[in-house]
């Protein structure tokens, strides 16, 4: 993920999600043991981040309360999310010198599981623009600090007393 100031994704020249201002553009990339609720996790976790400033929320419009703490998250500030499928993020570089994505779901696994990290991002009150799934996109942004973040989250298991 990435904090950005304004965004856009196109396909065919044609400019399919964007965001004006600050927001994050979220690459999700999905392997074969992802799950809706690992999905909803890192939307979650993701939303709820504090790494905007005072000065981001300014630039969104928003007041904040003056015991609103150094970092505020995105959630706080109600920004919007750019949903990218990557399945590209699972390239494996380890042997020679072509990329494999072995680890990378299939499109009939991954769509569903890209669209549920969006749809959670819409649950919890952010506007969401998305690409389009399995398409050549053009990704351009605004990396604002630059601050990227990779997140790999998982579903702890239950503790058992």
């Amino acid at each position: 993920m990435q904090r950005a100031d304004g965004a856009f994704v196109s396909v065919d020249g044609a400019v399919v999600g964007s965001f004006d201002g600050p927001g994050l553009v979220v690459l999700v990339g999905v392997t074969h043991d992802d799950t809706a609720a690992v999905a909803a996790s890192l939307a979650n976790k993701i939303y709820d981040l504090r790494i905007f400033g005072h000065d981001h929320a300014s630039a969104a419009g928003v007041v904040l309360p003056d015991d609103a703490g150094r970092e505020v998250s995105a959630a706080d500030l109600g920004l919007p999310v750019l949903v990218i499928s990557q399945f590209t993020l699972y390239a494996d570089t380890r042997k020679g010198r072509r990329p494999t994505w072995d680890a990378a779901a299939p499109g009939p696994i991954a769509q569903p599981l890209v669209d549920a990290v969006a749809e959670r991002f819409r649950v919890r009150g952010a506007p969401v623009a998305t690409g389009i799934f399995g398409a050549d996109m053009r990704v351009s942004l605004v990396n604002d600090g630059p601050m990227t973040i990779t997140l790999d989250t998982t579903i702890p298991s239950p503790v058992v007393a």
